[in-house]
């Protein structure tokens, strides 16, 4: 397997520190607001990586943390509700987004909050190598001094001169515009809950040395792949890579960066109005079919969603669908049922293990619907259960095996609503003909509902349906 590592800027043959192990790091939200459409993708992509790293035999260890400690966490909290209470129900809303999209759950999920002795151990090392300093104004504010580490912006490829001054923290102590803060000195409009004792005085971390500790407590202090989106590159996952390397850690062998999402061809942000949220995405199709959509693309390009981006999705999604279930009806019966193996296609494997190239292993499973159905319409049954087993296999690793537990829910709802309209035009059909006297007709549609097991009451604001038994 190749991946495309941010750090070299090359494809690399992926090859885990401990064989048949991996751990993989991956940034997840700060819970400061409602998660958006590209929270979403950002964790389906690494979903997708596990799947087939676990398909491919290594055991992995996924960490995403939450940052739960932040100024923008901070600045939303409102007077009826506390920051931890705002981070901890914002925290609930990510994991029902996630857990809508069939994405699996990590190994660990800590939250920063949880971790701050290791982060103290983190800032000890650093000043005791010359890498930190305490501010002389008594604030209580711990930096990293960037100039003393030659290979700070090696992650962006970036002159320390050409950099912007780091805006993460007050600068009062500052040697250096562009050192960034490593712990923050309690301040008096802060609350007193958002304030942790330290050596340096009641304060609380800055928010790269988090993720610096949690990645270190719970996969060691060198670990194989470091995750997140695009826009983390800098200055936090520089910073990371810098503060980490300089306390005497190995930190990532990989470092993975996912594309981010556009809106109409233009960049997502609150001041254009153009945010897409998890909870509307979610309610706009069904989530199978917004997993397929957020995880068709290729990982490290740029995704636009576009009004009908969902119906395109729907279709292609429909065509799984409607295949798995032609074929499961024709060999119902027959000696060819459950002979298909499940087993994806040599050429399924090989796109993913090109750098997890999922266009070109959609591009697979679909041309195996096509054979697949083409065989079915030859009568060539041997060959149709083999495309059966086969895209099975592909639709699982990609989590959108429309057969799977996880998606029963969501079809028993697409099926209701298929019900619904069907039942719906009888009841009108029944009602257009009792109006007509044609009693008749009108009782042959109630029998036809009675022999289908559906129970039809008649009331004065019209006709309601249910199913006997339900």
């Amino acid at each position: 397997m190749q991946l495309y590592d941010s750090r070299a800027q090359a494809l690399r043959d992926f090859v885990p520190l401990v064989d048949g192990k991996v751990g993989l790091y991956v940034c997840g939200p700060t819970v400061q607001s409602s998660p958006h459409i590209g929270h979403l993708r950002s964790a389906l992509v690494y979903d997708q990586l596990r799947r087939w790293l676990n398909y491919s035999g290594y055991d992995v260890t996924l960490v995403r943390n939450v940052t739960d400690i932040d100024d923008k966490v901070l600045v939303n909290a409102t007077g009826a509700e506390e920051w931890w209470a705002l981070a901890y129900r914002t925290e609930l809303e990510f994991s029902a987004g996630y857990r809508a999209l069939g994405i699996l759950p990590p190994t660990y999920e800590p939250r920063a909050t949880a971790s701050i002795q290791q982060m103290h151990a983190i800032i000890d090392r650093l000043l005791a190598n010359g890498h930190a300093y305490a501010a002389e104004d008594g604030s209580g504010d711990v930096y990293f001094d960037v100039r003393s580490w030659p290979a700070y912006g090696e992650l962006t490829r970036q002159n320390i001169d050409s950099m912007e001054a780091a805006t993460d923290a007050d600068p009062r102590g500052k040697r250096d515009a562009r050192d960034f803060a490593l712990w923050k000195g309690h301040k008096s409009d802060e609350p007193a809950s958002a304030s942790w004792p330290s050596p340096w005085g009641d304060g609380r971390p800055g928010w790269h040395i988090e993720c610096s500790a949690m990645s270190s407590r719970y996969l060691g202090a060198a670990f194989d792949i470091h995750g997140g989106g695009l826009d983390l590159r800098f200055p936090h996952h520089e910073n990371e890579l810098a503060q980490s390397s300089a306390a005497g850690d190995p930190f990532a062998s990989y470092w993975v960066h996912n594309g981010l999402v556009n809106v109409n061809g233009q960049k997502m942000s609150k001041s254009l109005g153009n945010s897409i949220y998890a909870a509307d995405l979610l309610g706009a199709a069904r989530p199978i079919v917004v997993r397929y959509y957020l995880g068709q693309a290729h990982y490290r390009s740029t995704i636009d969603y576009h009004d009908g981006a969902l119906t395109e999705a729907e279709a292609a999604l429909d065509r799984i669908e409607s295949f798995l279930d032609r074929v499961s009806r024709r060999l119902t019966g027959t000696r060819f049922a459950g002979t298909g193996t499940e087993q994806i296609p040599d050429a399924f494997a090989a796109a993913m293990n090109d750098d997890l190239s999922i266009p070109q292993a959609l591009g697979v499973l679909h041309d195996t619907i096509r054979q697949g159905n083409a065989s079915i319409d030859s009568e060539d049954l041997a060959r149709a259960a083999s495309a059966q087993g086969q895209v099975i296999a592909m639709t699982e690793v990609l989590g959108i095996n429309p057969l799977s537990a996880e998606w029963s829910h969501g079809q028993d709802r697409a099926v209701h609503g298929v019900l619904d309209t069907l039942v719906d035009q009888l009841l009108d059909q029944r009602q257009k003909a009792r109006a007509a006297r044609d009693f008749a007709a009108a009782d042959r549609i109630r029998d036809l509902f009675t022999t289908a097991g559906i129970t039809i009451e008649d009331t004065s604001t019209g006709a309601h349906w249910s199913i006997d038994g339900q």
